[in-house]
């Protein structure tokens, strides 16, 4: 039985249609990724399906029982009281009963009668009871395990929510879901907010989630590794596809490519048909045939070419070559209120490295970018920008560093008044504002509107040190990765801070991570410095495993470390294979399906070619007209199955690779 059903349901907001008649079912276990650019509708469907938004019409059935769990990406202050109190307190019922609970037992003391104190005592039972059961359920323990992964310590349990900053409400709540384990768990860019460390913590927790899942996100590896399901919203409409984020690209150009070629070959065969009726109309031996042309082109389906929907699209211009050295730094001490962040930092950023620096909430990350940036000074110490060195900053808190009053092109305007306006017009254009959207007053913008005003102002006048913190945030996952392709082609030297995995690793090639006081410096991105962080790991459980001792004959001493035994390689070897033999098969009779379907199809389309190479068959429309309708429907659905069947054989060659199994 489905979790969730959408049936036909329509939804406008100011004369703008936002969903048309809209369908789809979530099932359990489902994982589905909502995709499409800033104002598609994704936040909107998740409010529809909370019930906080109504509907034009249509539908939203949420099955007999099922929980629901919703994080927007803007936090209200749902939870009070101590934190871990409330995160205890915040699974459905458990208030209600703990109150009826002391109802019952102030009841029971104010009754004589030994029939009521039976009947008090026996309800008190039940409550006691249903409330054990949600203990065993919902334990304690668990709720400090989400929230010590979200990067609270045991010393923050008994703070009250409301003394905490937005960015750890937003945790807080998040923890409260999670803990609460709903049916359905609807999560609207969860990622923002957390550090790296949480970041990776709320991936391995959410792929052991038992739940379906709807996530919206923007960091690609994070999406990918959590869904088997697109819905995207674009110019078309909704559409839906099996598969992760990367199918989903690789699938929709298809689709694209596909429509394109399909339209292409139509406007040949109009041609080819005009050219017929207007070489035969007047031939009296022709006439019939011409007029049947005719005939069939008024009843013609045109095919539409793929409307391609607006993304940003720029790259930086190459910047001045800089020294070899482009920060120094020396003797770094900070923090604030006697509480140091950390002491005795020395560090170097040479010409074209890109650092990303990671660590937990608070431990100075954007402080040390606004020491480079000269925004604030270190306690002790100094960072020295190197020789012809020129910067450019993104500040997390870009929005208070624009003007509200000026328009889009003004603010962008302002930071190269020697270009021409056409020039920063193009400029704009690139960061979707054309037209008379130049001209919105930035404080109507909305977050994401506003970063991409920010990143113009970058864009017009680089300099060759990008100092960049949490430049996704706000920006739908296009726009992310648009940043990160240009990105990746700029020529200039690179530190920033991101919690966007897929940001970190397709363009660091150096970690800098802050923990303890310190900074760990290690070459490579993040994915690289998981695997060293995991494999010192590793080496060190591996150095306390336990060591048998024992005597053998001569009275020589033998140590022995203990590893697995054969029983256990055994069985992991056998799961292995029914772990492969599981993944594999359903792509397999996928494949084998739709050959076999593509198989039937070409056997008919010979029949129909020979029966339509007969040119007096055109001269009976009622023999004709079917004949050409099923040929039309053949080759669109010979183009469907095959561009699936191409899907699908990379589908099983990627789970090959990922797997380890051979082709054969």
């Amino acid at each position: 039985m489905s979790l969730l059903t959408v049936v036909k349901a329509s939804l406008s907001f100011t004369g703008k249609q936002i969903f048309d008649e809209i369908g789809f079912q979530v099932e359990p276990r489902d994982r589905i990724g909502l995709v499409g650019p800033n104002g598609s509708g994704k936040t909107t469907l998740l409010r529809l399906i909370t019930g906080e938004v109504a509907l034009d019409s249509g539908e939203v059935r949420v099955s007999k029982g099922g929980r629901v769990g919703y994080l927007p990406q803007d936090v209200q202050e749902t939870l009070s009281g101590p934190l871990l109190q409330s995160v205890i307190e915040s699974v459905p019922g458990r208030v209600q009963l703990e109150n009826a609970s002391r109802r019952a037992d102030a009841s029971l003391k104010d009754v004589s009668r030994k029939q009521d104190q039976t009947r008090i005592a026996k309800k008190l039972a039940e409550i006691h009871q249903e409330i054990n059961r949600l203990e065993l359920e919902y334990p304690r323990h668990a709720a400090e395990r989400i929230l010590s992964g979200l990067g609270f310590v045991s010393s923050d349990f008994n703070k009250s929510v409301s003394s905490l900053s937005g960015g750890w409400k937003t945790r807080a709540a998040l923890a409260s879901l999670l803990y609460q384990s709903p049916d359905l768990l609807l999560l609207d860019e969860p990622t923002n907010h957390l550090d790296i460390p949480s970041v990776h913590w709320l991936e391995q927790f959410l792929q052991d989630f038992d739940g379906a899942m709807i996530l919206v996100s923007h960091d690609r590896e994070f999406l990918n590794r959590q869904i088997h399901r697109i819905i995207s919203f674009g110019p078309e409409g909704m559409r839906s596809y099996i598969g992760d984020y990367d199918f989903f690209v690789k699938a929709s150009e298809e689709e694209c490519k596909t429509l394109e070629a399909n339209a292409r070959k139509q406007e040949q065969k109009i041609k080819e048909a005009e050219k017929f009726i207007e070489r035969f109309r007047a031939k009296a031996s022709k006439a019939r045939q011409a007029q049947s042309k005719i005939k069939l082109l008024k009843k013609m389906d045109l095919v539409k070419g793929h409307r391609r929907e607006k993304t940003t699209r720029f790259s930086f211009p190459d910047v001045p070559r800089s020294g070899g050295v482009v920060v120094s730094i020396k003797g770094l001490a900070k923090g604030f209120d006697e509480k140091p962040l950390y002491k005795d930092i020395n560090l170097t950023v040479l010409r074209g490295e890109r650092i990303a620096i990671i660590g937990a909430n608070g431990c100075g990350k954007t402080t040390l970018l606004r020491m480079v940036a000269g925004e604030i000074e270190p306690n002790e110490g100094k960072i020295t920008l190197g020789h012809s060195v020129s910067m450019g900053y993104f500040a997390q808190h870009h929005s208070d560093m624009l003007d509200l009053q000026k328009t889009v092109i003004q603010e962008v305007y302002n930071v190269v008044p020697d270009e021409s306006i056409g020039f920063v017009r193009g400029v704009c254009g690139a960061f979707l504002f054309s037209g008379q959207d130049v001209d919105k007053p930035i404080g109507v913008l909305s977050g994401g509107e506003r970063a991409r005003v920010s990143l113009a102002k970058l864009l017009v006048k680089p300099g060759n040190l990008m100092v960049m913190d949490e430049p996704t945030n706000h920006l739908d996952i296009t726009s992310s990765e648009a940043l990160i392709n240009a990105l990746s082609k700029y020529n200039g030297t690179l530190l920033f801070v991101s919690h966007n995995q897929s940001f970190i690793n397709r363009l660091a090639t150096k970690i800098w991570d802050i923990r303890g006081g310190e900074i760990v410096e290690y070459p490579g991105n993040l994915a690289e410095y998981f695997y060293h962080i995991a494999m010192t790991e590793d080496e060190s459980a591996n150095a306390s495993c336990q060591v048998e001792t024992h005597e053998e004959e001569g009275g020589n001493k033998v140590s022995v470390k203990k590893g697995k035994n054969r029983k256990i390689e055994r069985k992991e070897k056998a799961e292995k294979r029914q772990l492969i033999y599981d993944t594999l098969k359903p792509i397999l009779a996928e494949v084998e399906r739709l050959e076999g379907r593509i198989a039937e199809l070409e056997v008919r389309q010979k029949e129909l070619e020979k029966l339509l190479a007969d040119p007096d068959i055109f001269s009976d429309s009622h023999r004709s007209v079917p004949l050409l309708s099923e040929y039309k429907a053949l080759r669109q659905e010979q183009d469907e199955l095959l561009l699936k069947w191409e899907q699908s054989q990379d589908k099983l060659e990627e789970t090959r690779r990922e797997l380890g199994v051979d082709d054969g």
